[in-house]
């Protein structure tokens, strides 16, 4: 079964950059759609950016023109690059299949956007 890590958080000020990157254990290309996933405090999980096999975008409305999603089939990795963030990007992020039934989820990545 293939699993996830992911890696790449911090703390960093308004209007700062981070890059996250997702590597998976086994083979991403069977999986057809990739995405990741944010859960701030008290909140519930929710899907910020999607990317399908061959490459085809979605994002949630709250980071769309802020945030790009990529995937390297190859090397079974699915980066995030996050641009002018703000407070309430602050959360735990994960990566795993855009599925009803997901894989298990990694330990996720901490964002923490603050001055």
């Amino acid at each position: 079964q293939v699993q996830f890590v992911e890696s790449g958080g911090g703390l960093v000020q308004p209007g700062g950059s981070l890059r996250l990157s997702c590597a998976a254990s086994g083979s991403i290309f069977s999986i057809y759609t990739m995405g990741w996933y944010r859960q701030a405090p008290g909140k519930q999980r929710e899907l910020v950016a999607q990317i399908t096999r061959g490459g085809t975008a979605y994002y949630a409305d709250s980071v769309k023109g802020r945030f790009t999603i990529s995937r390297d089939n190859a090397k079974n990795t699915v980066p995030l690059q996050m641009n002018s963030l703000k407070p309430e990007d602050t959360a735990a992020y994960y990566c795993n299949a855009v599925l009803s039934k997901p894989y298990p989820w990694g330990q996720g990545t901490q964002v923490t956007v603050s001055s």
